[in-house]
């Protein structure tokens, strides 16, 4: 049982703090209350604030908008004002530019060029929103009368500043030709760098904006004028410098690459008359050709639009190719002529030209690449006709070496070498410096069918005209041994018109001879044997023959006193009258026969000192021998008391007579 006394504390307390959380509760109701209030008061405030935004928007969204509105008036205002100003300037155009299109482009290009875009401008606005304005009229003329003037002006640019290439420089830039491979070929000028720009820019406007190709038929008409001239001067110069000076360049000899002209002349035995000026400055314009369209086709690229380059290109070269083609057939129609008057050693010119067209031929076709057919088969043309009339040629000459008639009167008298032989070894000679060209002739004509050479596929390209170099050294080889066989059938016939055997002999020695000197010092005897292996040992063979059967004529000399036909004598026996008129006989026989036969084989000829040496060592042996033994067994005979009469000549003697053999001079 608690004690009263700790109750009366304890309750106390509980009442002491049950009054403090009536306090505390009482502060709690009352902040709540003062909170309500608050919370009514912001929420009345807010509403209102809220009001009176709503009432701001209404008020201001209107003035946003009618703001924006004046704004973009404001704006389009502005751009009618500049539309205005801008059209306007169009009605001024033509009282703007009219003088700088009077006076012309001449020397300010670029203002006049933006006059012209003015203008182009105006008359494109009038076409489009006032096509009924005489202001259209007044620009369009305007227009019409600048164009005119930038077409004038183009030609007045070409026409002033084209120039002919000067000989020289061409002939430079054809004789560089080895150079410029190694290093970068410098192009020519032919039009100063600002002329150039303006003229390009000329055609740029007239292509874009004046609708006008007319200035392409100018700049070729003028560049291939210019083209030709640079051509024709070329053979002009060339003929004159060459005339005065000798050949001063000489594409038709080759050097160590191809046939391109020299400047270092070249000479070579019978070379120089065949190659005669004409030929070899045909041979320089054909090169020049090549250097000059390739030259002009750099500098039309960049003044004639790309679609338009090849036609215009093909246009311009015209007249130059025209006259080298003709030239050309020119030269074809008198190697004809010449075939018929069996001038063959001008026909020959033929083929340093063949050779070079046919070694140009290449580049030829770089140069005409895009062009017309027509203007790419002029030079294949060409050289067919060339190839043609020089296969003709060939087939004639050996035909005329065949035939050659057997004229008494243009027999050597002195049976020495005959002209037919001369001229055909000449001709075969000349042919070692276009073997390959020649023996393309013979296999363009399709000729191994007449020599019997069989065609191997290996040997023949696509093309009916190009052979293997091995098949057409055998075909030129073939060839060259018919004229050899033609000739020397003749030769046998010619021989005949001789009375005299041993002239015949000492004529057919001469020819045979001639013929082997002349194979054996050139290349000519390694192209005969390509097919005929033994020709050298049977013209060896034919020249012994021809020596034996001249031998024989001195038999009726060396006959009288050959011991066969002396009878024998017995020493210190008289003779009889019979016995010593014989012997009389045989020494006059001798005497005469020798006095005869020197006297006349005097007169005849054998150039080679060689064989004439040898010819007449052999003979003088064989009589002094022949005579010595005679000589020896009657000198001491008393066969006549005049013995001067009979025994004339000692054994020198006899020796000196036929020294003197075949030497007119002795």
């Amino acid at each position: 049982m608690i004690p009263p006394q700790e109750a009366s504390v304890r309750r106390r307390e509980i009442e002491d703090k049950l009054k403090q959380e009536e306090e505390t509760l009482s502060f709690i109701r009352d902040s709540l209350e003062k909170s309500d209030q608050l919370t009514k008061n912001m929420v009345s405030i807010l509403s209102s604030f809220e009001s009176r935004l709503m009432k701001l928007e209404n008020s201001i969204i209107p003035v946003h908008k009618q703001t924006e509105n004046l704004q973009r008036l404001q704006e389009n205002v502005e751009k009618t004002l500049s539309c205005l100003d801008h059209v306007i300037s169009y009605y001024h155009v033509a009282a703007d530019t009219e003088k700088i299109i009077r006076e012309g482009p001449t020397g300010r290009l670029e203002e006049y060029l933006g006059s012209m875009a003015k203008i182009q401008k105006a008359v494109e606005y009038f076409q489009d929103n006032n096509p009924d304005s005489p202001e259209l009229n007044k620009v369009k003329l305007l227009f019409e009368r600048g164009k005119e003037s930038l077409e004038s002006e183009f030609r007045s640019l070409m026409t002033r500043h084209s120039k002919v290439v000067s000989p020289i420089l061409i002939l430079d830039l054809i004789s560089s030709e080895e150079e410029l491979e190694v290093q970068e070929e410098a192009p020519l000028e032919h039009l100063p760098e600002s002329v150039l720009q303006d003229v390009i820019r000329i055609s740029r406007w007239l292509v874009e904006y004046g609708r006008n190709q007319d200035f392409m038929n100018v700049y070729y008409q003028i560049r291939s004028s210019q083209l030709d001239r640079s051509i024709k001067g070329l053979r002009e110069h060339f003929r004159k410098s060459s005339s005065s000076s000798g050949v001063p360049y000489s594409p038709a000899i080759p050097n160590k690459r191809k046939d391109t002209p020299t400047k270092k002349p070249v000479k070579r035995p019978g070379r120089d008359d065949m190659l005669d000026v004409e030929t070899d400055a045909y041979i320089h314009c054909i090169s020049a050709f090549v250097k000059l369209a390739q030259s002009e086709y750099q500098l039309l690229m960049d003044v004639i639009p790309e679609h338009h380059q090849k036609k215009t290109f093909d246009s311009l070269i015209q007249d130059a190719l025209d006259g080298l083609m003709l030239e050309g057939e020119n030269i074809v129609s008198a190697a004809r002529k010449a075939i018929i008057r069996h001038d063959f050693s001008a026909v020959l010119t033929v083929f340093p030209i063949l050779r070079h067209l046919k070694q140009t031929k290449p580049e030829f076709d770089q140069v005409l690449q895009g062009t017309a057919a027509s203007t790419k088969n002029k030079l294949p043309s060409l050289i067919t006709s060339m190839e043609t009339v020089g296969a003709k040629a060939l087939e004639d000459f050996a035909d005329n070496i065949k035939n050659d008639p057997d004229k008494e009167y243009n027999m050597p008298k002195d049976g020495t070498v005959h002209e037919l032989t001369s001229n055909a070894i000449l001709f075969l000679q000349q042919l070692l410096d276009f073997q390959e060209t020649a023996g393309a002739m013979l296999a363009s004509q399709v000729l191994g069918d007449t020599y019997n050479i069989p065609l191997d596929p290996r040997e023949t390209s696509s093309s009916a005209t190009s052979y293997s170099s091995e098949f057409s050294k055998r075909l030129l080889s073939t060839y060259i041994c018919k004229v050899l066989g033609n000739l020397q059938l003749n030769l046998l016939s010619k021989s005949k018109v001789y009375e005299d055997p041993a002239l015949s002999a000492i004529f057919l020695h001469n020819n045979y001879n001639y013929i082997l000197k002349a194979l054996e010092k050139s290349e000519l005897i390694q192209l005969v044997a390509v097919t005929q292996k033994t020709a050298e040992r049977s013209y060896r063979e034919h020249i012994e023959q021809q020596i034996q059967t001249y031998q024989r004529s001195w038999l009726k000399v060396t006959d009288y006193i050959t011991e066969k036909n002396i009878p024998v004598f017995q020493p210190g026996v008289k003779l009889r009258d019979k016995e010593r008129q014989m012997i009389k006989e045989r020494f006059k026989g001798f005497n005469d026969g020798l006095e005869e036969l020197c006297k006349i084989q005097k007169a005849w000829a054998i150039p080679d000192t060689e064989q004439r040496d040898k010819i007449r060592q052999a003979q003088k042996n064989i009589v002094q021998e022949t005579y010595g033994a005679f000589l020896h067994r009657y000198s001491n005979v008393p066969f006549t008391k005049n013995t001067e009469k009979y025994i004339k000549y000692r054994v020198e003697q006899v020796g000196d007579m036929i020294d003197r053999l075949f030497d007119t001079s002795a």
